[in-house]
């Protein structure tokens, strides 16, 4: 249910995809051929750092315009 939950967290947290890859580092297409197979947890608990990271940074760049 990794797969599941990163996929969840990125709708609810509005970001796209390709900002996910870029902020991991991966082409988008590298992304989405890792997600088609389940992946481990700490595989996974990294991805959903990374989103909440990237959720963190857009809510303090909105808070400064």
């Amino acid at each position: 249910m990794n797969n599941v939950t990163i996929r969840k967290t990125l709708k609810e947290c509005k970001i796209p995809q390709w900002r996910l890859a870029d902020a991991l580092g991966i082409s988008e297409n590298t992304l989405v051929r890792r997600m088609r197979y389940e992946l481990d947890k700490p595989a996974a608990a990294h991805i959903l750092k990374v989103i909440h990271d990237i959720k963190r940074s857009e809510e303090s760049v909105v808070k400064i315009e």
